[in-house]
């Protein structure tokens, strides 16, 4: 019996990327690190912007197979190992442990104890720690754990535990939930049945054990240890895998310092010289100078040079001088504002294809139109854009678990990253109006607040790399506008909002005052249009308006308008499912720091758009009054 498992070429980034579990056709796997991906067939994914920020040399996508079948032993592919290895029989309920030599490239694990050789299923439980480590449970620990060490020891089964070849997943027709579930040893105990039982009402949360200190792809190594705590979960709970994923439009001019050709010649000396992988061997080690020290003197290479390299190569990062501060890092946003708040664009390329817009409102004197226009600076239609998105590691059990990377070995300087192409609008707001805005005083013990509340997190420091080291009221403001316009545009351009973006540019420092909402896929020929349609006028002005009046009201109001502080960790006030909130995969902030009240106004502070919003409800009600219509 053959059968065909797909993963298209960009979900080995996201979803289902380094450390990610995938459940296929009543089969689990687990997505290995990139260090065992095929060297043959990778496609390069060039993105200058996005390596210097990663320090990295380049990013690879996934070998193109044909029609993605992945389970032929004769094409290059992401490698994918079986996970969990403890597997069991829905029909006989004898469970097995599946090892790597007993699969068969196009046949799924079959039970051979029943005649009818049914389809084994995997395990739903797992174990992981906040290091990022994955193992199986210890099914037969847990079916003796109830029974004191020495009749644990005398189980026939105990000398190979780890594949105990009779145990049992029971379920009882008397019970419901984890309670039915239970684990039952077959094994002999001084010459009588084992018969060692417990159920699965206790087995989620926190459980003894040691941690493996690795994951499924990686081979047991009895000297590392982890001494993390061990929990149990589900196998496709929300914990297990938490992606690390950077993306960078790709703009025609960049403004990231670049190696001379001197220093790019040396580097590349350096990275052949034949001491080097003896040097990444013993990289922290005395005997490692021993090796710097010949490669210094071979090739001319700086202090400073070796450094950066050894950096990108093992994923430390490298020493900062005592007589000079730490570098700063590269601001993607900053480039990309620079490039949509040019006064020139460049000529259109198959990356990079951007037009001025507008509201179509000029010298319009009617309300609520001339109010909307005075409080927008500028539309951009970006008829074309390149996207690259590179995944640089996970996490498991929290969000801010410790990172593993996607090089699991820490010998490579590439990530794995895939490239889509689409089409996107930018609205921009007027930078006078939004600077008083501001000012107010109200407006900014309103966001100091918040910005307490973004202090007392763990994911300060995360949010910080796009909200900037201070939350200013203009970034909330923008990342509620972009939220609101999202839910909209999912009405007028025929897109569902988990196929839009948004890219925030709220930063003051850089003079940013936009957001850009977009959308992009895998396919080489982008997107049909259908955004860059709705942002051309007189569609986008409209979208604006209904925009505005829907996100005056929230059918959890007054509760969610009146909120001092909901969601992850109290970072948004007025904002929930109901109004503002997305797909965490269409938000760069994970549904974080929003606050409709800053965009339609209430009773605490003024919003931005309040009186376009005014004007908007008085002219519905002049119209309706002249026509002879209730109110």
């Amino acid at each position: 019996m053959k059968r065909k498992l797909r993963v298209r070429q960009a979900q080995t980034v996201l979803p289902f990327g380094v450390g990610a579990v995938l459940d296929v056709q009543g089969e689990s796997f687990v997505a290995a690190g990139i260090e065992m991906w095929p060297q043959q067939g990778r496609t390069p994914v060039p993105s200058e912007r996005l390596a210097a920020r990663l320090g990295v040399t380049a990013f690879h996508a996934a070998p193109h197979t044909l029609n993605d079948l992945y389970d032929r032993t004769d094409r290059p592919g992401v490698p994918y190992v079986r996970f969990p290895g403890w597997l069991f029989c829905g029909a006989c309920r004898t469970m097995v442990r599946f090892l790597r030599e007993d699969e068969k490239p196009g046949e799924p694990p079959l039970c051979k104890a029943c005649a009818a050789a049914p389809r084994l299923a995997p395990m739903r439980f797992v174990r992981i720690c906040p290091d990022g480590h994955l193992d199986d449970v210890d099914w037969w620990y847990w079916a003796h754990s109830k029974l004191p060490a020495e009749q644990r020891d005398a189980c026939s089964e105990a000398p190979h535990a780890w594949k105990a070849g009779r145990l049992s997943f029971l379920v009882a027709d008397r019970a419901s939930g984890l309670e039915a579930l239970s684990i039952r040893c077959g094994g002999t105990r001084a010459g009588r049945p084992c018969g060692a039982t417990r159920d699965l009402l206790d087995v989620l949360g926190p459980q003894p054990g040691r941690c493996s200190a690795r994951n499924p792809w990686q081979r047991r190594n009895p000297d590392v240890t982890c001494g993390q705590q061990v929990h149990v979960v589900q196998r496709t709970a929300g914990n297990v895998y938490h992606p690390v994923v950077y993306s960078a439009l790709d703009i025609p001019q960049t403004t990231e310092p670049k190696q001379t050709a001197q220093e790019s010649d040396t580097a590349e000396s350096v990275r052949d010289h034949g001491y080097w992988e003896n040097l990444l061997a013993v990289a922290g080690t005395p005997r490692a100078d021993l090796f710097r020290g010949m490669i210094q003197e071979d090739t001319g290479a700086s202090d400073s040079l070796m450094d950066q390299l050894l950096a990108e190569a093992t994923g430390t990062p490298a020493p900062v001088p005592a007589t000079r501060p730490a570098p700063e890092k590269l601001d993607l946003s900053r480039d990309e504002w620079d490039a949509f708040a040019a006064e020139q664009f460049p000529e259109p390329t198959k990356e990079f294809a951007v037009r001025r817009g507008n509201l179509g409102l000029d010298g319009d004197t009617e309300e609520p139109w001339a109010a909307l226009d005075a409080h927008v600076g500028g539309v951009l239609l970006v008829d074309r854009l390149r996207e690259v998105r590179a995944l640089t590691g996970f996490r498991r059990y929290a969000p801010h678990g410790l990172l593993v990377p996607a090089d699991t070995s820490g010998r490579l300087r590439w990530l794995p990253a895939t490239e889509v192409y689409g089409e996107g609008l930018v609205l921009s707001l007027d930078e006078q109006r939004l600077a008083d805005w501001e000012r107010d005083p109200r407006v900014r013990a309103h966001v100091h607040r918040v910005r307490d509340d973004l202090d007392a997190s763990f994911r300060a420091e995360q949010l910080a790399e796009t909200a900037g080291a201070e939350l200013s009221p203009r970034f909330v403001l923008l990342h509620t506008l972009a939220h609101l316009l999202i839910r909209q545009l999912s009405f007028d351009s025929g897109y569902t909002t988990a196929s839009l973006r948004e890219r925030v540019y709220g930063r003051p420092e850089y003079g940013q005052h936009g957001l850009l909402v977009y959308t992009a896929a895998g396919d080489a020929e982008g997107t049909l249009g259908g955004l860059v349609r709705q942002g051309e006028a007189p569609h986008f002005a409209e979208t604006l308006v209904r925009m505005l009046e829907a996100a005056a009201w929230c059918s959890a109001d007054p509760l969610c308008a009146e909120h001092t502080g909901q969601g992850f960790g109290n970072l948004n006030r007025a904002a929930c499912h109901a109004c503002t909130l997305l797909p965490e995969t269409s938000c760069q902030t994970g549904n974080t720091l929003l606050d409709r009240a800053l965009v339609v106004g209430s009773a605490q502070v003024p919003g931005y758009f309040s009186d376009v919003l005014t004007a908007s409800r008085e002219a519905a009600a002049a119209t309706a009054t002249a026509l002879g219509r209730p109110l």
